[in-house]
């Protein structure tokens, strides 16, 4: 198991290599457009100078990348152009916000997708089953950010109620937080339930056709206990693989719901920070989500080995 590990991680990191290099290089296509976005109209060669020289413009690109990756490495990932603080640390407060709310939309993509799915299954092309798959499919196909654009438009012209601007950390007050969390962590959820939903319902079925839930059928035992305690595990495991990249979506689909929401979390940060041509701190939350998306993918890897002894190298 640990030398499965080391290997997965060894695997990671020409992947890390690649997406940071191109990160450092998105704003390093047309150096001149940086200055432009910096200084806008009118700038003198002075104020052009400086500003490639702030970025490392002027040096070849693979000597500025090594540079900028050691600093990376040591914790130093810039100053914002505008607030002058270093990235790492406006960063710190806002990736608590936006795993809380990726977390959150999984526990309610898996409250929501796995009981579903599963008596789905057990109605197979029943009503319920219809209505359920029907269901699923319009989950999958309306774009999470209109059905909180209608939920939010809906709350504010029935109900006079909108989303409260002020930030309620969970350590300070857990409930306010929970109040102000439990609405766009369920809508962002929604998507992510119906393709729990599907891949729960489809395993499930697969499961039940096999040789031993025939074999405790056969026995007398109880619908309960033949799913719960026979099928659900080994149907599980391909969801836990949709779970852990769904959860990769997640963090990066955040974005649009923390800027309709109120909520300052990497999604807002790095909406600002597009708005306000800030490169240093895009930079930053680009490669942080990048990093989380490979780390999130390694931890699914690592625990689908230890939920299924059959996927573990052999010896």
């Amino acid at each position: 198991m640990p030398q499965f590990v080391l290997r997965r991680l060894v695997l990671s990191l020409p992947t890390l290599v690649i997406v940071s290099f191109l990160i450092f290089g998105m704003v390093r296509i047309n150096p001149d457009s940086i200055v432009a976005a910096r200084l806008g109209e009118g700038y003198t060669e002075d104020q052009a100078a400086r500003i490639r020289d702030q970025y490392g413009l002027d040096e070849p690109v693979v000597t500025e990348y090594a540079r900028w990756v050691g600093n990376i490495l040591r914790g130093d990932w810039g100053e914002s152009a505008y607030t002058f603080e270093p990235v790492l640390k406006e960063m710190g407060p806002k990736i608590a916000v936006t795993l809380e709310l990726a977390l959150f939309a999984i526990v309610f993509a898996v409250i929501i997708g796995l009981p579903v799915g599963v008596f789905s299954a057990m109605r197979q092309d029943q009503w319920p089953d219809y209505v359920l798959r029907t269901n699923a499919i319009l989950g999958l196909s309306v774009p999470g950010f209109y059905v909180a654009t209608v939920v939010l438009a809906i709350l504010a012209n029935q109900f006079s109620w909108i989303p409260d601007i002020r930030y309620h950390s969970f350590l300070d007050d857990p409930l306010g937080n929970l109040k102000q969390m439990w609405l766009p962590a369920l809508i962002l959820s929604l998507g992510t339930a119906a393709s729990v939903m599907r891949y729960s319902r489809t395993m499930m079925l697969e499961v039940l056709r096999q040789d031993y839930i025939r074999t405790a059928w056969a026995k007398g035992l109880s619908e309960r206990v033949v799913i719960f305690r026979h099928a659900l595990k080994n149907a599980m495991l391909p969801v836990v693989t949709i779970l852990g990249l769904t959860m990769a979506a997640l963090v990066g689909g955040t974005v649009i719901f923390e800027t309709l929401f109120g909520l300052p979390g990497l999604g807002r940060h790095l909406t600002g920070a597009v708005q306000r041509k800030d490169f240093v701190v895009i930079q930053g939350v680009t490669l942080f989500f990048a990093v989380a998306v490979v780390v999130i993918n390694l931890i699914v890897d690592i625990s689908y080995t230890v939920l299924d002894p059959r996927s573990r190298p052999q010896r």
